[in-house]
């Protein structure tokens, strides 16, 4: 997709208001676990702990296009930029890229186990400390099971787990649990999902 992009005479934006700051282990930048260097990245929320503030990187090549005067909402001062700052150092001290490669590889096998447990979730997807359920009601089909989905919300609400909700027909299960979490913390939270699963089964 970046080549035929790029050949094309278009600018690659990476997008990483979800994705950036370790999210996906390891990295920086989701996009960087494909190699992949953007003309801009994007970026907001987590990068303050969500103090309102956003960032644009963009090449020099780029940036220099840009004259004159411009407006950003989040575009920062500098109290957000020093709560950006202090956030970034956290991550790099308590080495929490590394702690989402590791504890957001256990949290992919576990939710795995749950998929061979439980006919309704189709597919595990996701990297790090963003995973997903996609549940459908028929693997073969892959038949979106919206209706379940909002069952298991209600349920995992009830048992004290929260998540959300996404995917074009509203059938995919949305965690991004902090980067900082355990595995006892990721053990708890799929006792509470398979429970969950259990009580719509029934």
């Amino acid at each position: 997709m970046h080549r035929i992009v790029k050949n094309y005479g278009g600018a690659y934006i990476s997008d990483e208001v979800q994705t950036g700051w370790g999210r996906t282990g390891k990295k920086w930048w989701g996009i960087e676990q494909w190699e992949v260097t953007p003309d801009i990245i994007t970026s907001a929320k987590s990068m303050a702990n969500g103090t309102p503030v956003g960032l644009t990187i963009a090449t020099a090549e780029l940036a220099d296009k840009f004259q004159g005067l411009n407006i950003a909402t989040f575009g920062g001062n500098p109290v957000t930029s020093v709560a950006a700052r202090a956030v970034i150092e956290v991550i790099e001290e308590e080495n929490l890229r590394e702690n989402t490669f590791v504890v957001g590889g256990y949290f992919r096998k576990k939710l795995e186990e749950l998929q061979q447990k439980y006919a309704l979730i189709g597919e595990v997807r996701g990297m790090g400390m963003m995973q997903a359920l996609e549940l459908v009601k028929d693997r073969q089909t892959k038949e979106p099971a919206a209706a379940e989905t909002n069952q298991i919300l209600e349920r995992t609400r009830a048992n004290g787990l929260l998540v959300g909700k996404g995917g074009m027909y509203g059938n995919v299960i949305r965690m991004a649990p902090p980067m900082n979490i355990t595995k006892a913390d990721v053990d708890e939270g799929i006792r509470l999902l398979d429970k969950s699963f259990g009580e719509v089964r029934a």
